[in-house]
């Protein structure tokens, strides 16, 4: 306000000060403190790198590098760089972030794809799949069956498929809790996996996923009638 009253009317920074009821000492004054330079540029890099993740999973990601950083420094840069989701917008709005083209996985062993069915038994009881598949070769390394497969399931079929094989570069996957929670995170960094989340709305960007439990669902479980 000081100085729209000094550009407008052409008085000094006195009489200005003044007008507004404020102290010279806090006009004059300038911040001493650290930018923080690359701090800010390393959260945009996470924050743009896992657009779902919120506040609270980068700054794990920042100690995991080294960062010396707490909760409440981070959120002042998280909210300064105007990174916080809106909950409720339009997944087409202009303003929604897309992902880049998905690279094609480049040998065997390379990218792995995971996904769940979910299907019945006689009695009714429900139960879930997971399939694994090699998405350069397209061979089914894996269908873990069980009545409640979470994260941890996840974690132990791969374990249990890197015994033989070793484990990929990436692993392609939707944004269910079972891949985007932080017992498979966890794991992906701890073994320098990179997990490549699909698209929202966006089936195709695991297609030969799709395309084999479509085949495992006509195949195999519609065809068959399950006592246990």
């Amino acid at each position: 306000m000081a100085n729209y009253l000094m550009g407008r009317y052409g008085v000094g920074s006195r009489r200005a000060c003044r007008c507004v009821r404020l102290v010279r000492s806090m006009y004059y004054y300038r911040s001493h403190m650290d930018p923080l330079t690359s701090l800010r540029q390393r959260v945009r890099e996470l924050a743009h790198a896992r657009v779902r993740f919120g506040y609270r999973r980068p700054s794990v990601l920042l100690k995991r590098e080294g960062w010396d950083v707490g909760e409440t420094r981070f959120y002042r840069v998280y909210s300064e760089e105007n990174l916080a989701l809106r909950r409720k917008r339009p997944w087409r709005h202009v303003t929604a972030v897309h992902r880049e083209i998905k690279r094609p996985a480049a040998g065997p062993n390379n990218v792995w794809g995971m996904d769940f069915v979910a299907d019945q038994l006689s009695d009714g009881r429900k139960l879930r799949t997971l399939t694994v598949i090699d998405l350069f070769t397209r061979e089914c390394l894996a269908i873990e069956v069980g009545f409640s497969l979470r994260a941890e399931h996840v974690v132990a079929a791969m374990r249990e498929i890197a015994y033989e094989r070793g484990l990929p570069r990436r692993i392609s996957c939707d944004n269910g809790s079972e891949f985007a929670g932080s017992h498979m995170d966890h794991r992906a960094y701890t073994n320098h996996v990179q997990i490549d989340f699909n698209r929202r709305g966006k089936p195709t960007d695991n297609a030969v996923v799709e395309s084999f439990n479509g085949k495992f669902r006509e195949e195999c479980l519609n065809a068959h009638w399950f006592e246990s």
